[in-house]
């Protein structure tokens, strides 16, 4: 079995499981192999997270492609966890949401996210005075049976990001988007809203008839006091915990920036962040020493 293989087999358990899985965000190639040492079933690269952190850009379709792929591959690459890669919608229309799912799934991807969202995008965290455009339900589904029909395994998951609640077309149009991504073929089916209740995605999961046919996802960034076993009893098998990562990095950052133009002594930030030897051996610095010093004997 290869690790590519091996991955994608524990993701598809760990979201069939009683317990379903959590995810949690990864920014960088150190903090996806710091996930595999606390109980995260998986790990999630976000497009805001590789627009925001690694290009300093917003997260509006700015980045490509490419650049999303090299961000998850090398995260992929430090991590024994499986990697879902937020493909925002996919980035462009039909041919490039196909290529997308090709390229991943050759990558060794475990799944992708793809959204229902117009190019380019609006981050689904803005503000509800933010102008909001998705693509048609007939076209988004036609995009994901291409791209579904296009992939080079059979493992590889592609999970439908529905953008109905976000943009205001209410329950009734996720229902029917729901229902037509599924016909198409996907994998899995992630709702998102913007009411910290939760009433507005109790009341999707009341409405939809496919519930239980394909696994749920959520991302609970917008109603982030629920825990996992709480959206597991409501139904969802995929916990993503997207971004908390990313935002600690920047505010301890901020703070240690801040603390170093005050202080103008490196000392002055010691006690709050990681030592040098604690970063040799996240990364296995002496054990790298130790095989060239015996390849020399």
């Amino acid at each position: 079995m290869t690790t590519a293989t091996a991955k994608r087999q524990a993701l598809r358990e760990a979201m069939a499981s009683d317990r379903g899985a959590l995810a949690i965000g990864a920014h960088d190639a150190l903090t996806g192999l710091l996930a595999g040492r606390y109980g995260f079933d998986a790990v999630w690269v976000s497009g805001l997270a590789v627009a925001t952190t690694v290009h300093a850009l917003p997260d509006i379709n700015l980045t490509t492609h490419t650049e999303t792929l090299e961000a998850a591959v090398r995260i992929d690459r430090a991590t024994e966890l499986p990697v879902i890669a937020d493909c925002d919608n996919g980035f462009g229309a039909l041919n490039n949401v196909v290529r997308t799912v090709r390229e991943f799934d050759a990558a060794g991807i475990a799944a992708v996210s793809i959204e229902d969202n117009l190019f380019p995008k609006r981050n689904s965290l803005m503000g509800s005075d933010t102008r909001r455009e998705l693509i048609p339900l007939a076209e988004q589904a036609r995009r994901l049976r291409a791209a579904k029909g296009a992939q080079p395994s059979t493992d590889f998951m592609v999970i439908a990001r529905v953008e109905s609640l976000i943009a205001g077309e209410g329950v009734e149009m996720a229902c029917r988007r729901a229902d037509a991504y599924v016909e198409a073929g996907v994998d899995a089916i992630l709702i998102h809203s913007r009411d910290k209740t939760l009433a507005e995605i109790e009341g999707f999961l009341a409405s939809w008839s496919g519930l239980g046919s394909v696994p749920l996802v959520a991302v609970p960034t917008l109603f982030p006091t629920f825990t996992r076993e709480q959206l597991r009893e409501k139904g969802f098998n995929l916990v993503i915990l997207a971004n908390q990562p990313m935002r600690a990095a920047v505010k301890a950052v901020e703070e240690t920036l801040a603390t170093l133009a005050s202080e103008r002594r490196a000392s002055a930030v010691d006690p709050h962040i990681a030592t040098v030897e604690h970063l040799f051996d996240l990364v296995g610095t002496r054990e790298a020493i130790a095989a060239e010093d015996d390849a020399r004997v």
